[in-house]
């Protein structure tokens, strides 16, 4: 994948000491960068090979607490070793780190060098694999929303993320005036990740207070979804360091609107030259094989949600009214839909999936969506006729999973899923959504507090 550093122009950076740190960065279950910050010319020395790092990285939770009960990782079997191996392609300048470059690893076996089936880049490498195989390149790109704070993390938490001062105080979608205000951070981040080899289309303003949406260009689905995380990781870093904070919770207030991650999805021929979703003569602009894709992403939504919502407070955000979908169906330009027919009469013609939440990690989530594609093309799916009016209204569609604990039911009964992700990368993570329910079931929350303290 496209890095801006070649590793020979690490080597003559590091010589002439223009980069004295290298971070190895492997991605976790939550999506988030882990690994190690090398004195970059140990890095150079042999690190640049591999390195270890530990695999309850890949069985605990979001506090990093090892969580019991998982079959690749465990006390009993001692919490050994992961290879992290570095993607030299994927070397890039971090410039708002001093003198410091990234490359992410791919997470391979400790003892065969073989994939790690669980790992989420692993995950993803599979499924594009398949897609090459049979001469296709998915194109995929995910629309980031999160809220900007006139806080630091440490002070968000003194207040115990209550009463946070947005980085404007009403809702600026699309204002440019307003947005002004709150530019000096978001150029920023535009300009830092251009910089970083992450292109930025643009950002704008977002449907509440201090809300931002940012776009990266498309690109192939493994590139994208490494985009998406490094970009995640330096929108809190380049906020920290600017005393500020951003949110990427789905639902942070219940009165203001949340963040999605929209992900738009083709495909094209292997060399990336042809749109195989446009048909100008086509119905809906698209091709039977379009139409077969998006049915089948379509079919398979409910058994698939888990992988754009993964936490409880994911579900918060399917609220009517909100501009974030609560039924599954797709509409030919429609914000109340699941999903939404982008690009008509051109070649770039491609479905966007609304479900997620910018709690995502998209290696799952693209994976999850190419899986289904394909099994809608396997199938020979027809694409159901488009919806039209307020979807929140409709009675009759069917509604994406409600709470965790549903769509975790759908996930566990996939027979789709099981198939095409094997059965121990499915137990891996349903454990993984078992966990988060478990944890939030025997929690004590401030609103049943409030609620309750004096009253029951």
């Amino acid at each position: 994948m496209a890095g801006n550093l070649s590793f020979d122009q690490l080597k003559k950076a590091v010589a002439e000491n223009e980069i004295d740190t290298v971070l190895a960065c492997a991605v976790d279950m939550q999506g988030r960068l882990i690994g190690k910050r090398f004195l970059a010319r140990y890095f150079v020395d042999s690190a640049h090979d591999e390195t270890h790092g530990c695999n309850y990285l890949l069985a605990d939770d979001i506090d990093m607490e090892p969580v019991p009960g998982y079959k690749a990782a465990s006390w009993s079997k001692g919490y050994g070793d992961f290879v992290m191996k570095p993607d030299l392609a994927t070397l890039r300048h971090v410039p708002w780190l001093e003198k410091t470059a990234l490359v992410l690893c791919d997470v391979l076996d400790h003892h065969d060098h073989a994939d790690l089936s669980h790992s989420p880049r692993a995950i993803l490498r599979r499924q594009v694999k398949r897609l090459q195989e049979r001469g296709y390149l998915a194109y995929f790109a995910s629309e980031l929303e999160f809220y900007l704070f006139n806080e630091t993390y440490d002070s968000a938490r003194a207040k115990h993320w209550q009463g946070l001062q947005t980085a404007s105080p009403y809702i600026g979608d699309y204002l440019i005036g307003i947005t002004t205000k709150e530019e000096p951070y978001m150029r920023k981040l535009r300009n830092e990740m251009e910089a970083a080899g992450i292109p930025i289309e643009n950002s704008k303003g977002e449907w509440g207070p201090g809300q931002e949406e940012i776009n990266v260009r498309y690109a192939e689905a493994l590139e994208m979804a490494d985009r998406h995380v490094i970009l995640k990781n330096g929108a809190k870093e380049i906020a920290e360091g600017m005393g500020k904070a951003v949110s990427f919770m789905s639902k942070y207030n219940y009165g203001l609107a949340g963040n999605s991650s929209h992900i738009h999805n083709s495909l094209w021929s292997a060399d990336g030259s042809t749109p195989l979703f446009f048909d100008k003569n086509g119905e809906y602009g698209m091709t039977k094989l379009g139409h077969q894709w998006s049915a089948g992403q379509l079919k398979y939504a409910r058994e698939l949600t888990w992988f754009l919502a993964p936490y409880v407070n994911s579900y918060k955000r399917f609220q009517a009214g909100t501009f974030a979908p609560t039924k599954i169906m797709w509409s030919e330009d429609n914000r109340t839909a699941g999903f939404r027919l982008c690009g008509m009469g051109g070649k770039g013609v491609r479905m966007e999936c609304r479900i997620g939440g910018a709690d995502i990690n998209p290696y799952l989530a693209f994976a999850a969506l190419i899986a289904a594609g394909l099994a809608g093309i396997d199938e020979k799916l027809e694409l159901q006729k488009p919806f039209a009016g307020d979807a929140y209204q409709a009675a009759e569609l069917p509604e994406i999973p409600k709470t965790l604990r549903g769509a975790i039911e759908t996930l566990e009964k996939s027979t789709m899923l099981r198939e095409a992700f094997g059965e121990d990368v499915i137990g891996h993570y349903l454990h993984t959504a078992r966990w988060e329910q478990l944890e939030y079931d025997r929690r004590i929350t401030d609103w049943e507090l409030h609620r309750g303290f004096e009253r029951y």
